[in-house]
């Protein structure tokens, strides 16, 4: 049985679907697609947290879907600017569950993940998938994933 891992960039995945679409994306129907195709064994999305009603109900509803929510304080700068980044902790949890699993999932279109996705394929011969919008995913992510699936209407609410 294909042992699956999925790991979810909460953050570009709204960004990059609302940008593109105006619309949000459909966790509840990627985790169809996905367990059709094997056992997900850990999902995790990964998400910044302020704290108001609307989040908090997505955060349950991603938690009722299965996934284990991991959460960093939201931080806005006296310049505007706001951090909330969890590029670091993805890479580490993928790392810690590579040599254990057939396919890892990513859903984000942030290139720096690239390097990432090669290293685990050649390291632990597994799959690396990836799932992000198009228009507004790297290249170089896309070049370095086993599959790549573009976010379209199918995928949003």
């Amino acid at each position: 049985m294909n042992k699956i891992a999925i790991f979810a960039d909460v953050q570009n995945i709204y960004y990059t679907t609302r940008q593109t679409y105006g619309r949000q994306f459909n966790y509840r129907k990627l985790w169809k697609i996905i367990a059709s195709q094997g056992v997900i064994v850990t999902a995790n999305a990964y998400a910044t947290h302020r704290g108001d009603d609307s989040q908090l109900k997505f955060q349950t509803a991603l938690k009722h879907i299965g996934f284990n929510v991991k959460l960093k304080p939201f931080i806005q700068r006296a310049d505007g600017s706001a951090k909330g980044d969890w590029d670091v902790g993805i890479a580490i949890d993928i790392m810690d569950i590579a040599a254990k699993v057939d396919t890892v999932v990513l859903l984000s279109g942030d290139g720096d993940f690239d390097l990432l996705l090669e290293k685990i394929k050649t390291d632990y011969g597994v799959n690396a998938e990836a799932y992000g919008v198009r228009a507004l995913t790297a290249k170089s992510l896309i070049d370095s994933a086993s599959a790549y699936h573009p976010i379209t209407n199918d995928l949003l609410l």
